[in-house]
């Protein structure tokens, strides 16, 4: 159901700290073109964390009028409580999205079992649930075992796997039918080589044909190409997380012209100077520069 190269999309905001609508629009156009295959909003990436629900939707509603049928679109829909999970969850279905990626309940370290309740819970909405498991932003880990487990609800379709553990991924390809779906970009061709059917990616948003052609290369058995675009690219994915996600991308995009310019909601805030001058090298050996 979903697989390819899915953009953890930016949100692009105004200097009065709205959505930025014409952005939006154009990153949503761009992926159109670079060969994206699908587009997730609210996510980490997207500064879920600082979004209301409604603004959650817009995006959504966003997007979806830019790309039509033509790319997936989903909506991060997870929460730290099961309530405001399933509020959200039921929201995004009422507006047609394609799928919900659900983040694990955030800050209060829930038990193996009581993830297993939050999660069959948020999928008895009915939406295509994938199962989001990033231990280093929630400090929480889906036990593989229970990735397995979950995948018994015909609800939960995949995982976005960011635990950065190729045991965990071999484990659950090898006890389950879940779609699994990198959450590391430079895991992605190493999770791909095992079985993985795709990634939700930052970097996707800074350089959307390179890494589509990445990941299409790996998904097409060549190798070769997927190796030297993995290693071009590598400096890149590493240096895009030199601070919090997405303080460093947005800066790295708003160089490239991709947006008006780089604006956050607090706590975020602007990179250090250091750490600017740091990134812009790397962009600049790549050859991402302004």
């Amino acid at each position: 159901m979903f697989s390819g190269c899915i953009v953890a999309l930016i949100t692009p905001f105004k200097s009065d700290g709205d959505i930025d609508v014409d952005s939006v629009k154009s990153l949503a156009e761009r992926h159109l073109a670079a060969g994206t295959d699908g587009i997730l909003v609210s996510g980490c990436t997207g500064e879920s964390f600082m979004l209301d629900d409604k603004e959650r939707i817009e995006l959504f509603r966003i997007v979806k009028s830019v790309v039509g049928d033509r790319l997936k679109v989903l909506i991060g829909t997870g929460a730290s409580s099961t309530a405001v999970a399933l509020k959200r969850t039921e929201a995004a279905a009422e507006a047609g999205v394609d799928g919900v990626l659900v983040i694990t309940p955030f800050g209060n370290k829930p038990s193996q079992h009581a993830m297993e309740d939050y999660f069959n819970e948020v999928a008895s909405v009915g939406a295509p649930v994938i199962l989001y498991n990033v231990p280093g932003r929630t400090g929480a880990t889906i036990a593989p075992e229970t990735a397995v487990k979950l995948a018994e609800n015909e609800n939960i379709v995949a995982i976005k796997e960011a635990s950065g553990s190729l045991d965990a991924v071999s484990f659950i390809l090898a006890n389950s039918d879940l779609t699994v779906l990198s959450g590391d970009d430079s895991l992605t061709v190493p999770m791909i080589s095992i079985g993985a059917k795709g990634v939700i990616s930052t970097s996707a948003n800074l350089l959307p044909e390179d890494f589509a052609e990445m990941l299409h290369a790996a998904l097409d058995g060549d190798w070769m190409r997927a190796a030297e675009l993995h290693l071009d690219m590598f400096p890149v994915m590493k240096a895009l997380f030199i601070e919090g996600n997405p303080v460093p991308l947005k800066a790295a995009m708003t160089r490239a012209g991709m947006i008006p310019e780089a604006i956050y909601r607090a706590p975020l805030v602007k990179m250090s100077e250091d750490n600017r001058e740091r990134l812009f090298r790397v962009l600049d050996a790549y050859g991402a520069a302004e």
